[in-house]
């Protein structure tokens, strides 16, 4: 069937100046030739209804007032949904999206627009609504048009979504509600969901560079509510990779089972302690969201650019212990945040944002790249055709210490131990943040004792990254179904971290 005409729907489309950075910005907590094969771009374009010269065209038609660049990235992506309550699967939801996104560049200034459709002369009209940011008549020309070449992909498809029917995933959702009820009589409920994406996406500019990418995302989550004497409880388990079916197995549900339960379970005996001042020990994992919130946001280049970040002027300054490194990675195989382009052309790569100590790197789109003499480093990222693409996060971590966990917590007097979170948010500009911590331990003379839950993390993130004493040696990437957003967009992203001991934060519970 003709995309085009199957998908020929209105012809949309929308004008947008550059976006000046949100200074707000949040964490929650996601069968075509595939990216790299030699016929991929051929095969997209197949996929999509164009050829060479329509995109030859579009783009010559985005730089006739002037521009200095010009992109054009295309999507096709299919979603599912299923959705599991009282013991049944009862909900089933899906959707497609189909359209081309058109960009150009005129020094700083952006101008953006957007059609539903691919037909030539929409696609045009989009193209010279773009154009108009730019305002002289020294038309930029397009260079030939070249496939960008693949090192790795990184998310490798041996069952593709498209291919796999409702049928098939509904027995998974099952086999997880009956294995979390048949895990402890305390059980009450069991909610559960799945989805399932698949995007196809073509991107070409006028430097001539062009890719194909095939993006698999693969979620499950699960909800449960436990009761004991009349007390109720609950806790969640989510896992999202950037896979196709074979995502879903055994040994995930029984994982996952496991967890939630556990998880649920501890808060039976939890307290909310008091607040104040103290020193936090943040476990492997979700604690990543500490440098998500705290300093990966403030590192995204186009609030530094515009100094809106409080580490606009820290480039290649020291700002925290020499032992810590601070990693912002496309390339981690299968991982939700992983790219093997970003959404500008530029191939995923990894990039030190702190080593030993010192601010090394910020996480840069073309246009803040253009500004600070470098090369972007791959974190170019946008929801969806229809925005505009900004230097966003992939899967940001810290390098390991030398120290284990035990012997962290072993130096605390009084304090806290925090293990499981649910979303945080951040003032880029002053650097304040919070996020929620569902539950953890406090610790006494160096030992944890009581649990604890439903308590709040506050701080300044250059002040908590300064304060950061001492690093574990057990680094882990949490791969739940964190997703990020940034003036107006979402976008899947993953964080980690080993255990480590913040001298000093305000813990929000009771007074």
């Amino acid at each position: 069937m003709d995309r085009r005409k199957f998908l020929k729907a209105g012809g949309m489309a929308f004008i947008g100046s550059m976006l000046s950075g949100n200074a707000f910005a949040s964490l929650a907590g996601g069968a075509s030739s595939k990216s790299g094969d030699p016929n991929g771009v051929q095969a997209a374009m197949n996929h999509f209804g164009v050829s060479e010269s329509d995109l030859r065209k579009v783009m010559t038609a985005a730089l006739e007032k002037g521009g200095d660049y010009a992109d054009l990235f295309f999507e096709h992506t299919f979603s599912n949904s299923l959705s599991l309550q009282d013991g049944a699967v009862n909900s089933n939801r899906s959707n497609i999206d189909f359209g081309v996104g058109i960009r150009v560049l005129k020094g700083d200034q952006t101008g953006y627009a957007y059609v539903e459709n691919v037909t030539l002369d929409d696609m045009l009209n989009a193209a010279r609504t773009a154009a108009r940011i730019a305002s002289d008549s020294n038309a930029s020309r397009v260079a030939r048009l070249q496939e960008a070449p693949v090192a790795k992909n990184v998310y490798p498809v041996t069952a593709s979504w498209e291919e796999v029917s409702i049928k098939n995933k509904i027995p998974y959702l099952q086999k997880l509600n009956d294995k979390i009820f048949a895990l402890d009589p305390r059980v009450v409920k069991v909610s559960a969901s799945q989805s399932d994406e698949t995007s196809h996406i073509l991107f070409c500019n006028s430097e001539g560079v062009m890719y194909y990418d095939y993006r698999p995302m693969g979620t499950l989550g699960v909800v449960c509510i436990m009761e004991e004497n009349g007390k109720k409880e609950s806790s969640r388990s989510a896992r999202a990779y950037r896979k196709g079916f074979d995502f879903l197995n055994d040994d995930l549900i029984d994982v996952m089972a496991r967890e939630v339960i556990g998880k649920t379970a501890i808060l039976f005996g939890a307290i909310t302690p008091k607040g104040g001042e103290m020193p936090v020990v943040m476990g492997a994992g979700g604690s990543g969201i500490l440098l998500h919130e705290a300093i990966g946001h403030a590192f995204e280049a186009d609030f530094n650019r515009k100094n809106t970040s409080i580490f606009s002027d820290q480039l290649n300054k020291k700002i925290c212990n020499e032992n810590i490194s601070v990693i912002d990675d496309g390339t981690i195989p299968f991982n939700r945040g992983s790219v093997n382009f970003d959404d500008e052309g530029v191939a995923g790569q990894k990039t030190y944002l702190v080593k030993d100590g010192v601010l090394t790197s910020y996480m840069h789109d073309r246009i803040s790249a253009q500004h600070y003499g470098v090369a972007p480093t791959g974190n170019g990222r946008r929801e969806s055709f229809r925005k505009m693409p900004l230097p966003r996060m992939r899967a940001t971590y810290m390098d390991p210490g030398d120290m284990t966990e035990a012997d962290i917590i072993s130096t605390v007097k009084k304090g806290v131990f925090v293990d499981q979170f649910l979303n945080g948010q951040v003032q880029i500009g002053a650097g304040d943040f919070t996020f929620f911590v569902k539950s953890g331990y406090l610790i006494e003379d160096g030992k944890l004792t009581q649990p604890i839950k439903d308590i709040n993390i506050i701080g300044n993130g250059p002040q908590a990254l300064a304060d950061i004493a001492m690093v574990g040696n057990n680094d882990k990437i949490d791969n739940g179904t964190w997703t990020c957003g940034k003036s107006g967009q979402s976008c899947p992203v993953t964080c980690g971290m080993p255990s480590a001991l913040v001298s000093k934060l305000t813990v929000g519970g009771e007074s």
